[in-house]
């Protein structure tokens, strides 16, 4: 890449950055909806698979791309947020734009994204710009499908100007509940949202009060349902070198001999979640079409599957799951002793991630590094995290909105004690720290390090390690 072009991106990067951060939810999409409009509405060039929910939607996103991609499909996935680069938000084909197409693209929209700001006296969002740039990105490829995760609740997201032919909904807890309302129910309306007129609506696992929410709102919008545990789910779960071993009940068949590379019983949930999606939109969203054979095999075709009507070929979906990965959710990224990085940035969130660690892990001693948002249930968090860590170190992260380490420090030793809570004022001190306590009684292979808190969090740890690379 050209010096110059480097520069341009940067530019844009920072002109993106300088607009209303994305967690300020703001309860309109005209704003959105007059830009795409202008853009000549390229959410509608290609069929849409939605996906809210208040933990698992970037997993799930992640399988259902990847699903789509293994039977020919070229894909567009926007995610958020970020663990290293805004470029991830927007991929095509499983890889996040070049920087010389990112660049491209917000120099396509730039003056109407000026008429919008002007015409609203308000200017556009950062999420709301890189939504639009993602829309147009997978109108120009083009893409056959793609795969959009909400940024936040559901109804007024940026993302739903687009109607997905598929919504799917992973489970959902309290989160955000200063922007999307302080019970389950209330989340649930905004999550529900995404729920279009005649959609198929693939629902994870919910509490009762949520599911009732939903339940409502596919009934309204004559929506067909899919339920986790009654139309489809996890049939068996086998702990597995790297994973997991699944069998899968899908829509239209039975899958078994799934391996699948992430650990937890949530993710082999999302995982369900993934198959009667991708199941729906084959064989009911009404632009699903064929896939290419010759793109999925690069040339050598398989023998023809011959299956019940409706599924799908269990070859591609074992080879499907198999390259699933999913960045900083629950990731090994260092043997000896083992260091894990995750996501997780509520208590909902936690819950799997404790589950996770008791199911899968044997550590005999876990060390944890945290660093959250100040806006978070970080004690929430902590105290499901007590139990299993013997040392927390706590640290900030480079988000702004990182709570300084002093007050975290204070609100950990109410938890943990005085004892066993350890400071450290930067990232890469804490991992050292962490390292250093797990190594402490020369048990390596029963020593462990939990790295969370946040994204942010687990994408500054995976630069600090290396990870990324």
């Amino acid at each position: 890449m050209t010096e110059r072009n480097v520069s341009d991106y940067r530019n844009v990067e920072a002109a993106l950055r300088d607009r209303r951060v994305e967690w300020q939810l703001d309860p309109t999409v005209e704003r959105v909806r007059d830009l795409v409009d202008l853009l000549g509405s390229p959410q509608r060039a290609y069929p849409v698979i939605h996906v809210a929910g208040t933990n698992g939607k970037t997993s799930t996103a992640r399988m259902i791309d990847t699903l789509l991609r293994e039977r020919g499909f070229r894909t567009g996935l926007i995610t958020s947020p970020e663990l290293h680069s805004i470029r991830e938000r927007i991929a095509i084909d499983g890889e996040p734009i070049s920087e010389e197409l990112f660049v491209e693209t917000y120099e396509d929209i730039a003056a109407y994204i000026d008429m919008i700001d002007e015409k609203h006296g308000v200017k556009l969002s950062f999420f709301e710009v890189i939504t639009a740039m993602g829309f147009a990105a997978f109108a120009d490829a083009p893409v056959d499908v793609a795969v959009v995760e909400v940024g936040m609740g559901g109804t007024w997201d940026a993302t739903n100007v687009a109607d997905g032919a598929v919504a799917v909904v992973t489970p959902i807890g309290l989160d955000h509940t200063g922007y999307l309302g302080e019970t389950l129910e209330e989340i649930a309306g905004e999550k529900a949202g995404i729920i279009k007129e005649g959609a198929i609506a693939v629902l994870g696992r919910q509490r009762l009060s949520a599911a009732e929410v939903l339940l409502r709102r596919a009934s309204e919008s004559e929506a067909t349902v899919a339920r986790e545990g009654i139309e489809f789910g996890v049939v068996n779960r086998e702990l597995a070198v790297g994973g997991q071993l699944l069998t899968l009940q899908g829509l239209h068949g039975t899958y078994d001999e799934i391996f699948l590379p992430l650990f937890g019983e949530h993710q082999a949930s999302n995982a369900a979640c993934a198959l009667a999606a991708v199941e729906a939109f084959a064989s009911g969203a009404p632009t699903a079409g064929e896939p290419d054979l010759d793109a999925v095999t690069r040339g050598a075709a398989p023998e023809p599957f011959e299956g019940a009507e409706g599924s799908l070929d269990p070859r591609l979906v074992r080879s499907g799951f198999a390259k699933v990965t999913s960045p900083g959710r629950l990731e090994v990224v260092r043997t000896g002793p083992t260091v894990l990085l995750d996501a997780t940035h509520n208590p909902a969130g936690m819950t799997t991630t404790v589950e996770a660690l008791t199911d899968t892990f044997g550590f005999t001693r876990l060390v944890g590094v945290f660093a959250a948002a100040g806006d978070k249930d970080i004690a929430g968090m902590l105290e499901l995290l007590e139990p299993v860590v013997e040392h927390l170190v706590v640290t900030r992260n480079s988000s702004p909105r990182s709570l300084p380490t002093e007050e975290l420090a204070e609100l950990a030793e109410g938890i943990f004690g005085a004892e066993r809570v350890h400071v450290a004022h930067r990232m890469d001190d804490a991992i050292d720290q962490a390292l250093a306590l797990a190594e402490e009684t020369g048990e390596y292979q029963g020593a462990g390090v939990l790295i969370s808190g946040s994204v942010t969090t687990a994408g500054d740890a995976r630069v600090l390690l290396r990870a990324d690379r």
